[in-house]
């Protein structure tokens, strides 16, 4: 991680840095379920932040590669530990503290598996790579999030994921906008045009 620590490589900080303060966001408004339409038992305001650390990461491995994205996602989850631990988790509540290590859980789970499944399909039509890698890992997340973070407490974790899951797989649909614009200007590094050694 030192090796990124570097004038050449500060955007791939920024990124970290980004997807970070994002974990942190949802971490917190996990908390609030929305409270319109009928809503409450099966949403939280989470699920509409949370999607755009799935963009920050299937961006770095198209410009990146997958090696240098990893790294990224490593990052992110210890920046994301931090802040959420700092300003998110109250350590007298037992269902805060088990958000933070949910999320923590899913986050690198879920990232991991995304950066591995987008650099398998990156060869494909474009849309391929984003929108698999993100659908399979927000369900991964959501699994492992839910379950962590809620079961046994008496909150009905089974229906906020499938909510949860449900409005993922529309802002994975959302992403694939600013991924298309910006993946423009973005290099397509092929998997093997970064070896671990180089970074």
């Amino acid at each position: 991680m030192l090796n990124l620590i570097s004038s050449n490589n500060k955007p791939l900080i920024f990124l970290a840095f980004f997807m970070a303060l994002f974990v942190t966001a949802s971490n917190f408004l996990v908390q609030y379920p929305i409270n319109f339409f009928g809503m409450e038992e099966f949403l939280t305001y989470g699920a509409f932040t949370y999607p755009v650390t799935f963009l920050v990461t299937d961006l770095s491995n198209r410009r990146y590669g997958k090696f240098v994205a990893r790294k990224i996602v490593y990052m992110g989850f210890f920046l994301g530990v931090l802040l959420t631990l700092f300003f998110s988790t109250n350590f007298s509540d037992l269902i805060s503290m088990r958000i933070a290590i949910g999320s923590g859980t899913a986050f690198l789970f879920a990232q991991l598996l995304d950066v591995q499944i987008f650099d398998k399909l990156r060869s494909k039509i474009w849309f391929a790579a984003p929108f698999t890698s993100s659908l399979i890992g927000s369900l991964v997340d959501t699994f492992l999030f839910f379950s962590i973070a809620f079961y046994g407490t008496g909150i009905n974790w089974i229906t906020l994921g499938i909510g949860d899951f449900t409005v993922k797989v529309l802002m994975a649909l959302t992403m694939l906008i600013p991924f298309r614009i910006l993946m423009v200007s973005l290099k397509d590094f092929s998997k093997d045009s970064i070896k671990p050694s180089s970074i």
